[in-house]
């Protein structure tokens, strides 16, 4: 696997049922996940798959049934931060539930740029977290 959503793809696929036949070949990059850093990255990025199940279209996961879709998406945030758990890092638990929430909130009042915003800032805090520096900043 060559990065985070690769990973992300094989995780699912790997673990069968309806959600595997849904998997596709990544074709974006993980913007988020290299904020978080390597050691973060495909659980930044699964949780984000979530939300972008949410909320429009995924990039490695794409259901055609919408409820499929967002019961795939609930899948994805329990899947990255329970891992997040798994690992002791229950600051970064806490920073991307807190984005989950203030992403929703944002759908929810018509500003989707300040979603993408609370996304950035919380994959940035999650690297700070760990006590390491973010990449790019």
């Amino acid at each position: 696997m060559s990065g985070p959503l690769e990973a992300l793809a094989a995780t699912v696929r790997g673990d069968g049922g309806l959600l595997a036949d849904t998997v596709t070949d990544p074709t974006q990059d993980a913007e988020l996940g290299a904020l978080a850093g390597p050691g973060h990255a495909e659980l930044v990025e699964a949780i984000y798959e979530g939300y972008l199940l949410h909320y429009g279209e995924g990039r490695v996961l794409r259901p055609a049934d919408p409820d499929l879709a967002l019961l795939a998406g609930d899948r994805l945030y329990a899947l990255g931060l329970a891992r997040l758990a798994e690992l002791g890092d229950l600051a970064g638990v806490e920073v991307l539930a807190g984005v989950i929430s203030r992403a929703a909130q944002a759908h929810a009042e018509g500003e989707p740029e300040a979603a993408q915003a609370a996304w950035e800032a919380g994959a940035r805090a999650v690297g700070h977290a760990r006590g390491g520096a973010p990449a790019g900043g």
